[in-house]
């Protein structure tokens, strides 16, 4: 470094290289470093754990059999990309606004206004689900069965929400626990499943083994296309990995933690997911799972064991909570970060006096709210159509994490910046490979036709909302930055 020849962009990079101009990291002003090492580890665990294994893996391995495990696998290594990708950009410049803020330092003002409100649209329909999926798991139990659902959809905003807007310290507890309870859930699961397998005890009739894969159909027992169509839906399993990146900005000495965190997510992946489902396909033919039942509910049942969906519905909604949870803290954070640039609502940019950006939470938790009303004027399947939707939003979060990072590594090749220790391998073929691989999901979301194809469907009406709102905040947007040139 010492040897190269000072440019005119070199004042700047001490503390944001090749940044714009010096407001880029305006919105990371007023957070407290309050997450801890475990919070944020834990943060990257239950962003790795959710919903989709615990419900949604019956449906796909009744769909598909046990080649889950093989888009479980491709999906959880290209998932692991994105987030190692966005740890580099992270060791290099730690920032709450996360992609959004290095979509303003390498797109401009409209990379980030393109990526903020992506990812907006991803968790302000996910809230929406999860909302909805608390109170309906909540019915599961009796004592809450004469309970309108609205009103448990209500309560379990409010709870979440309470913990959100008094301190990222509660936020990253509430987080901690719920993340404890999920990996409780699947290591007692796996023990079990072991210990099935290696006494040979049957479940309802079945020889837990190899032979309940090779004795009906193998590993591909309705061919290989179905597995194919199951990617769109397992990305999405994976769909909160980006979050330990966002927690970077108030967390102590990232440098330290996040590279730990970022890293386990790998083995954890492919320890709960791959493991899970090769255990599931073990003990029980795949024929014997269904969309309507957790599948780890189904293999408990089987075995008589009492109170186990009880237990296992707990799992659940404790995943679903932590959704909604992630949501609004790391949408107030990104809303926060636009809003300082000009490209989101003022408002979004309010923060109290514990540091919380509870503007932005406020206007996702909004969502959640009309999620409720949603749910009972909308048949199932436009419900499911919001569902898809949210899913768009995170291909392109993805897409817009690979391309800064992309980015990134060709300013580096100029001597513009330089990367830190901590580093996405093999770039930068793999992150053009990952692109390929998000815009091949899009394909295979068209081919798949019903509500998927719909949903592809609207991605002209998605591109024209964020090009009609770019000509609506654009001047404020060139407003804020030229203030903050002077």
């Amino acid at each position: 470094m010492s040897d190269r020849t000072p440019t005119a962009a070199e004042p700047l990079a001490p503390e944001a290289p090749a940044t714009p101009t010096p407001h880029v990291d305006a919105g990371d002003a007023g957070y407290r470093k309050d997450l801890k090492s475990r919070h944020v580890n834990m943060i990257a665990i239950g962003g790795a754990i959710g919903t989709g294994l615990f419900l949604g893996a019956g449906g796909r391995m009744a769909n598909a059999g046990p080649s889950l495990f093989i888009a479980y696998a491709v999906c959880g290594l290209f998932a692991f990309f994105v987030v190692r990708a966005l740890g580099e950009l992270v060791l290099y410049r730690p920032s709450s606004g996360a992609f959004v803020s290095y979509a303003r330092e390498f797109m401009g003002e409209k990379g980030a206004y393109t990526a903020g409100w992506l990812y907006f649209l991803n968790w302000s329909t996910t809230a929406i689900a999860d909302i909805t999926a608390a109170a309906t798991y909540a019915h599961f139990w009796a004592m809450f069965s004469s309970v309108p659902q609205w009103l448990l959809a209500l309560v379990a905003l409010a709870v979440v929400l309470t913990a959100n807007l008094i301190s990222v310290k509660y936020f990253g507890e509430m987080e901690f626990w719920f993340a404890i309870v999920k990996v409780a859930a699947l290591v007692a699961f796996m023990l079990v499943g072991i210990f099935l397998i290696v006494t040979q005890h049957q479940v309802d009739g079945h020889t837990p083994g190899l032979a309940n894969i090779t004795d009906n159909g193998g590993v591909f027992p309705k061919g290989v296309m179905p597995m194919l169509l199951l990617v769109q839906g397992v990305v999405f399993a994976y769909a909160s990995v980006e979050l330990c990146g966002v927690a970077a900005g108030e967390t102590e000495n990232p440098e330290k933690i996040m590279p730990k965190a970022i890293n386990s997510i790998m083995w954890r992946v492919g320890l709960f997911y791959v493991g899970s489902v090769v255990l599931l396909a073990m003990l029980l033919p795949y024929t014997v799972y269904s969309g309507d039942q957790s599948p780890f509910v189904t293999v408990f049942n089987k075995l008589g064991i009492p109170g186990a969906a009880g237990v296992m519905n707990l799992v659940v909604l404790t995943a679903a909570l932590s959704s909604l949870n992630s949501g609004l803290y790391s949408t107030g954070r990104i809303l926060r970060s636009m809003s300082v640039s000009g490209s989101a609502p003022k408002f979004t940019g309010v923060m109290n006096s514990g540091g919380v950006p509870y503007g932005g939470i406020l206007l996702t938790a909004g969502f959640g709210v009309l999620g409720v009303a949603l749910n009972y004027a909308m048949p199932g399947e436009a419900f499911e159509l919001v569902l898809n939707i949210a899913s768009i939003g995170i291909l392109g979060t993805w897409g817009m994490i690979m391309i800064c990072s992309l980015l990134f590594w060709q300013r580096s090749k100029d001597g513009r910046v330089t990367r830190p220790g901590y580093q996405l391998p093999w770039a930068p073929y793999t992150q053009i490979v990952t692109l390929l691989f998000l815009v091949s999901v899009v394909v295979l979301m068209w081919l798949d036709g019903g509500v998927s194809r719909t949903t592809v469907a609207c991605l002209p009406l998605i591109a024209a909302a964020l090009v009609g709102g770019w000509f609506l905040v654009r001047r404020r947007v060139q407003a804020t930055a030229g203030a903050s040139q002077h």
